[in-house]
């Protein structure tokens, strides 16, 4: 860990950022040049504390976890994220199959996304970021732990959950969608990568994810028309539009009702309960 070098890296990335690149409102009375350490700890959701010890080169050697946390935080490209992660000591992500870093082109147009549902996820299913919105409608998927955060594992092992959000009779088309892109996921990274342990783990756990493995299916569709479910405001139709970076391994997806539809309608009641669960004391 050569900790003045990260201590330099963090101080410049910080100053190099407007408030504006992260969705933030500068306020009337900022002095400070770039965004102020609390932000971006709040950014990374952790202390300030925290991250005032790294910038003073005193601070333990952060976590993986941790640096994922500051690289998404920062916006950093992939050759930044590297350098961060060598200069923490840490081994580099795979640049393909290492779905911890949220690619910055797909973060900003995130950051601005608030009245419509969308999240990022990986090549491999793997849910990196939601918005407040699709946290109310799908559940909070980057809260969870290990294979909990790919929509694969929780279609097929915890399939009373994550199914209850699509009507019964498009369950069988969802779980053969949801196989082909692992196929495909696997394919391009191979059997060693992420892709191969998660199908193997699938094939050990459910005998309908194994079947449909077995069929050989490979596509990836992510542009759809669907009908969702919510328990407290009911069908949500919406269409789900997809942004992916240059070499495909991580996709922003924006779930949009029809204009000055019913489903628009349920969508601002459900950011109205959304934000009242959110409250404090509630």
């Amino acid at each position: 860990m050569d900790r003045a070098a990260l201590a330099d890296f963090l101080h410049a990335r910080r100053e190099a950022l407007h408030p504006a690149d992260v969705g933030l409102s500068a306020g009337p009375r900022r002095r400070t040049a770039g965004l102020r350490r609390e932000e971006v700890a709040t950014l990374a959701t952790m202390s300030t504390d925290y991250y005032t010890r790294l910038e003073q080169q005193r601070g333990p050697q952060p976590s993986t976890q941790m640096l994922a946390a500051l690289a998404r935080a920062l916006r950093l490209s992939v050759d930044e994220r590297d350098y961060l992660y060598r200069m923490a000591g840490q081994a580099v992500p795979d640049r393909l199959g290492g779905a911890d870093h949220v690619a910055p082109a797909l973060q900003r147009v995130f950051d601005r996304l608030s009245d419509t549902p969308a999240l990022i996820i990986s090549h491999v299913g793997e849910t990196l970021l939601q918005n407040p919105l699709s946290v109310a409608l799908l559940g909070d998927h980057v809260a969870r732990d290990g294979w909990g955060r790919f929509e694969a594992w929780r279609w097929f092992v915890e399939p009373a959950t994550e199914r209850a959000h699509y009507p019964e009779d498009d369950r069988d088309r969802q779980s053969r969608a949801i196989v082909a892109g692992l196929r495909a996921a696997y394919g391009t990274l191979g059997p060693a990568s992420v892709a191969g342990e998660l199908a193997a783990a699938l094939q050990a756990r459910s005998a309908e994810f194994a079947g449909l493995w077995e069929r050989q299916e490979v596509a990836q569709r992510f542009a759809d028309h669907k009908v969702l479910l919510h328990p407290e405001v009911g069908a949500i139709e919406v269409d789900c539009q997809v942004l992916f970076t240059d070499d495909r391994a991580q996709a922003l997806l924006v779930l949009t009702p029809e204009p000055r539809s019913e489903a628009e309608e349920k969508l601002r009641l459900l950011a109205v309960l959304g934000t009242q669960q959110l409250a404090p004391g509630r």
